[in-house]
């Protein structure tokens, strides 16, 4: 498709696109490293352990899923003026609905996951200090503060170090355990080894697969991209990120093959399998490797923490913004979705309040088992929200909604078709493997 939009979302003169550049790469950065959480390593770490190089073609079109769906979401923001949510909102007030039940539960349960998850490689650092209940807390007003306190600028240039924290430890790891490099390249032949389809579905559909998608947006808006002269940009920056992705998922894939295929190790399941993977580590390598894997495990784990913190707040605050106008209001703040606007939502009660919301209330579930209905409620709302962001997007994207440059073309409806079935398929799947 050209990159020449001649307007924005409402007729008004583009500026001239701007020109793909890396100086300009942030929110995919931003995005790269929120959607990647210890419990999505876990899960390819475990693929690689059973099916050693096999499922690296899933891996592979799962990067590609991925950065079609973000790059929609993208587009759509950059295209139209609107936010996404603006955009569910046109389509009935079912996904006003779904929407708020799910941003609420979700943020209650996510809370103490991210805390737990950030607090388990500081206690195994530093394992004659505070317990996890302790580090959990702590953790969690750090992000709160850091989010409360900082724009977006400082936000990104933070996730960008945590990031390369991130992708240091891992690709290191992935080199000390030697892969086998035949064995990478055959297994970019599509094959389902028995008993395999499952880890197949996940690691093409689970591995930065979350809400944070859907922030991928606003993000974009917060870096004062605003209008589709942005589009090549947006799509440079989007690309980056998920082939940061991809070699996250390539590395720990590798490291399960390498290191714990042969052996048959088996690691816990979420986010306690790393600990479990440190353990190996320091057999294997020795304390000083185990203990740059810890410090990896937390970069992964925080900066999700703080990548939700700040982007579903956003999404929060734009929700609350839109419920309370009325629908024709929604259509004056067309082409007008920038960095002045997220600025605004960054200072606003709703983002606050979210915050506080995804902080305080889920230190409580530390000490409490997670009440059953709750995980079943959570556990389904979360289960339908990526078919939801896929299909919501094929809609949105081939209606009147959008200019007609920037509706999808034939890859693009191909991908998000794909993608939402994909989705449906692990929604399905995720549904049935609740505790009924």
């Amino acid at each position: 498709m050209a990159e020449t939009s001649a307007t924005t979302g409402t007729g008004e003169p583009a500026s001239r696109p701007r020109k793909s550049s890396w100086k300009y790469i942030g929110p995919g950065i931003v995005v790269a490293a929120t959607g990647v959480g210890a419990g999505d390593l876990v899960a390819t770490l475990i693929a690689g352990s059973k099916f050693g190089y096999t499922l690296m073609w899933a891996a592979v079109i799962g990067c590609v899923v991925k950065i079609s769906l973000a790059e929609a979401a993208g587009r759509w923001h950059l295209a139209t003026g609107r936010t996404l949510f603006d955009g569910w909102r046109s389509l009935g007030p079912w996904t006003t609905v779904y929407f708020a039940v799910y941003v609420v539960l979700w943020g209650f349960i996510y809370g103490a996951t991210a805390m737990s998850s950030s607090a388990l490689p500081i206690v195994a650092l530093f394992p004659d200090g505070p317990g996890l209940k302790f580090w959990a807390i702590v953790t969690g007003l750090i992000g709160l503060a850091f989010v409360w306190f900082n724009r977006y600028a400082v936000f990104e240039k933070v996730m960008t170090v945590l990031i390369g924290i991130m992708f240091v430890v891992v690709v290191y790891v992935a080199a000390r355990v030697v892969p086998d490099v035949g064995a990478s390249f055959a297994g970019l032949l599509p094959v389902l080894p028995d008993g395999s389809l499952l880890y197949t579905l996940g690691l093409i559909g689970g591995v930065g697969g979350t809400i944070t998608m859907a922030a991928y947006g606003y993000w974009v808006n917060a870096k004062g991209w605003s209008n589709s002269s942005w589009m090549k940009v947006m799509r440079l920056d989007n690309r980056v990120a998920y082939i940061t992705t991809g070699v996250f998922v390539v590395a720990m894939l590798i490291v399960g093959a390498e290191l714990l295929h042969a052996s048959q190790v088996a690691l816990t399941s979420g986010d306690r399998g790393l600990i479990d993977l440190g353990k190996v580590l320091e057999d294997r390598f020795g304390a000083g490797t185990a203990k740059l894997f810890l410090v990896g495990f937390f970069a992964t784990s925080f900066s999700s923490l703080i990548g939700v913190w700040h982007g579903v707040s956003l999404m929060f605050a734009d929700f609350v913004e839109r419920f309370r106008a009325p629908a024709a209001e929604g259509a004056k703040t067309e082409g007008h979705e920038g960095a002045d606007v997220a600025e605004r939502r960054q200072r606003s009660l709703p983002f606050r309040a979210y915050l506080l919301w995804l902080t305080f209330p889920p230190m409580t579930l530390l000490w409490l088992d997670e009440p059953f209905g709750l995980v079943i409620a959570y556990g389904v709302l979360g289960a339908f929200f990526m078919p939801f962001l896929a299909l919501t997007l094929l809609w949105l994207l081939n209606s009147s909604r959008t200019p007609g440059e920037w509706r999808n073309g034939w890859v693009s409806n191909g991908m998000l078709a794909l993608s939402g079935l994909l989705f449906v398929v692990l929604c399905v799947q995720q549904v049935r493997e609740l505790p009924w």
